[in-house]
Parts: C-alpha cells; sequence; structure tokens
C-alpha cells in the first residue's frame, strides 16, 4: 500500500489527531524561522499576541498558562525571556504581592505592528485555499477538542496528589 493509500484508508480522527500534531511542530518552525533576526521564538511571540488580545489588564501567569495551555512554570519562563528582551514586564499585583502580573510593553506594542504585515502574510499563506464554511466548521472541532483536553486537565489536575 502506497502512502497515500494508507493515508486515504486512514480514520478521520486518527488523520486528524496526526494532522495536528504535524502542523503544530511545522508552524512552530517555521515561525521560530521567521523570528530568529528578531531574537524571539515562535511560543515567546504567540506569549505577546495571547496576552494582546485575550485580556483587557494585566494577567497573572496562572491566567497565561491557562490561555496559552500551558504549565506555570513554563509561561513564568518565557516571561523571563521576554522581560529580558524588554517586550514584558512583570509586576507585583498591588493587592497581593505572591501574585505576578504581565504587562507588555512599548517596546512589545511596537514590535507587533511592525511585523503585522508579515504575520498577516503567514497567516493568509497558511491557509490559503480553505473555504469560509470549512474554517467555521473546523473552529467548531478545535473548540471542542480545546474544551475537551481542559476537561480531561482538570481531572488529571484533581488525581494528582498535593
Amino acid at each position: 500500500m502506497t502512502r497515500m493509500s494508507k493515508l486515504d484508508s486512514m480514520k478521520d480522527r486518527k488523520f486528524v489527531f496526526g494532522s495536528i500534531l504535524i502542523v503544530s511542530n511545522m508552524i512552530d518552525t517555521l515561525l521560530d524561522r521567521e523570528l530568529k533576526e528578531y531574537g524571539l521564538t515562535a511560543k515567546q511571540w504567540f506569549m505577546t499576541v495571547v496576552i494582546e488580545n485575550t485580556f483587557d489588564s494585566p494577567p497573572t501567569i496562572k491566567d497565561v498558562a491557562r490561555a496559552m495551555g500551558s504549565s506555570h512554570q513554563n509561561v513564568k519562563q518565557i516571561a523571563l525571556k521576554l522581560q529580558k528582551n524588554g517586550l514584558l514586564a512583570l509586576e507585583k499585583d498591588k493587592r497581593d504581592a505572591r501574585v505576578t502580573r504581565l504587562r507588555l510593553t512599548d517596546q512589545s506594542q511596537a514590535f507587533n505592528e511592525s511585523i503585522q504585515s508579515k504575520a498577516a502574510k503567514f497567516t493568509q499563506s497558511l491557509f490559503a485555499g480553505a473555504k469560509a464554511e470549512d474554517m467555521a466548521k473546523t473552529r467548531v472541532v478545535l473548540s471542542a477538542m480545546v474544551s475537551n483536553l481542559i476537561g480531561m486537565d482538570s481531572l488529571i489536575s484533581d488525581e494528582e496528589p498535593e
């Protein structure tokens, strides 16, 4: 059986699952390559995008970790690198000094504006040929998957000893 016919005969769930992993790896690789000239990684850039587009006020590390689907520890490490590059400020919460809030700097805003056209071109190329109705269906499936993963994560977290 050839590679294409094997893929054609694969169950949709298995194909979609594998494809999501492949797409994720390829996006990371291509974004890392594009962002290298700016001294950023895809994950660092993604954090700035999440903060800018998800929150109305500076979020906590925990909030960002939840929004990114990442661990507190990973978000903190990424945040420290962004702070070192002048793109993020880590600030203690005024009401609770144990809580650290993440605030994008003016330099981060300027950077995001400067690469906006490059980012638009990247996403346009990524989704070339995808019809609006297919994108809407994909959004429904991915939303269900994210919701399920959040539920799975909370079940696992509840089972872990403290």
